[in-house]
């Protein structure tokens, strides 16, 4: 690694626990490093080794090139594998480093009707419609959503999402959070 490659590192290490909310000593149990070992690198005063990173990088959840945002070597495109649950496409926007995930979800056409099944989790759901129509159950109340619209909900609430029309397939953009973030639309 590079001079500028590592001071940059002690500011990343602290955002990233800052982001999940953890303390010093949090994340010290966590990691196994000590609180003041954590609290020099986050500093810059000590450079970090592959001994500490390795567990911080798993703590977070992180690749080491994306920890220590190491330059980028090779083809830039991110590869993203399709997942497939309960009939859906579920596509991961990203690597899951805590906080919110996105997914681009992709729903066959509904043909026969499914059986429903309502599904509760901790934190809070959003998502866009890219194309199609779809249905959000929030415990017994129903919300169509064509193309262009969005929702935003708590996920403790019992819901359900399928595809509002029998023969043509509907794309949404879907955030979740375990934190319980918000997810703020703004106009530009």
């Amino acid at each position: 690694m590079d001079d500028e490659v590592l001071r940059a590192v002690g500011p990343r290490l602290r955002g990233f626990r800052q982001s999940l909310g953890l303390s010093l000593d949090e994340l010290s149990a966590r990691s196994g490093i000590t609180a003041s070992t954590l609290s020099r690198l986050e500093r810059g005063l000590v450079r970090p080794s592959l001994e500490q990173l390795l567990p911080l990088a798993r703590v977070y959840g992180l690749p080491l090139d994306e920890l220590v945002a190491a330059p980028r070597v090779g083809d830039p495109r991110v590869h993203l594998k399709p997942v497939r649950k309960d009939g859906l496409t579920f596509i991961p926007l990203g690597v899951h480093a805590g906080g919110i995930r996105g997914f681009k979800v992709i729903y066959p056409p509904s043909g026969v009707a499914s059986p429903v099944k309502y599904n509760t989790h901790p934190g809070r759901g959003w998502f866009y419609v890219l194309s199609g129509t779809v249905t959000l159950a929030l415990s017994d109340e129903r919300t169509t959503l064509g193309a262009g619209e969005a929702a935003e909900f708590a996920t403790t609430t019992p819901h359900w999402i399928a595809n509002a029309h029998k023969d043509r397939p509907a794309e949404i953009i879907a955030l979740y959070s375990v934190q319980g973030e918000r997810v703020h639309v703004t106009d530009i």
